[in-house]
């Protein structure tokens, strides 16, 4: 029931999605929709911690892989980025960095929401670079948020481009490029 409301969310964003969709998508009657949820703002954000606990998942799951190097690690979230924002299952592109980037004013802890969410994930980033400096495989001289945010904003556009319908293939590339700008090993040494 939550998984439905949360593809619908997705796809339509929160005013695009009406309560009759809701209801109707999550086989519940009016009643049981207050009774459960109170609200469509809870039930929205109910739907967003879903979708965020199953990033989470792929997401750190690349970040925190057992013996990756941080470059290593980073090119296995873009391509795991690639993969999910590609799901034949769910909609396209990412729930977070899609939704609530334009909301009425009265919509506004929405809107905030999201970015709470979307400025969480780049914590994560730059967390795993601090990790690979401390460890030793990237340079101790590098901005470790500038270089998160980098990648943070590429992962961002990728679901733009997964909406529009890119293809798997395509976002791979995407990533692939994205890694030509890591700073390089010999970097390391000097």
């Amino acid at each position: 029931m939550l998984r439905e409301a949360m593809k619908l969310f997705w796809e339509n964003g929160y005013e695009g999605t009406t309560f009759e969709e809701l209801i109707s998508k999550m086989s519940i009657s009016p009643s049981t929709f207050y009774n459960s949820f109170g609200s469509k703002e809870r039930l929205y954000r109910e739907a967003t911690e879903n979708f965020m606990d199953s990033a989470q998942t792929w997401i750190q799951g690349a970040l925190s892989e057992d013996g990756a190097t941080t470059r290593q690690a980073f090119t296995h979230l873009l391509e795991s980025a690639a993969e999910q924002f590609t799901r034949e299952d769910l909609p396209r592109g990412c729930m977070v960095s899609l939704s609530g980037t334009h909301q009425a004013p009265d919509l506004m802890p929405i809107r905030d929401m999201m970015v709470e969410y979307r400025a969480a994930s780049e914590v994560y980033l730059t967390d795993r670079i601090r990790k690979g400096i401390r460890e030793g495989d990237m340079p101790d001289t590098i901005d470790a948020e500038g270089l998160a945010a980098f990648i943070h904003v590429i992962i961002r556009g990728m679901a733009v481009q997964a909406r529009d319908g890119a293809s798997r293939a395509k976002l791979e590339t995407i990533g692939r490029v994205a890694m030509e700008a890591w700073p390089e090993a010999s970097k390391l040494a000097a």
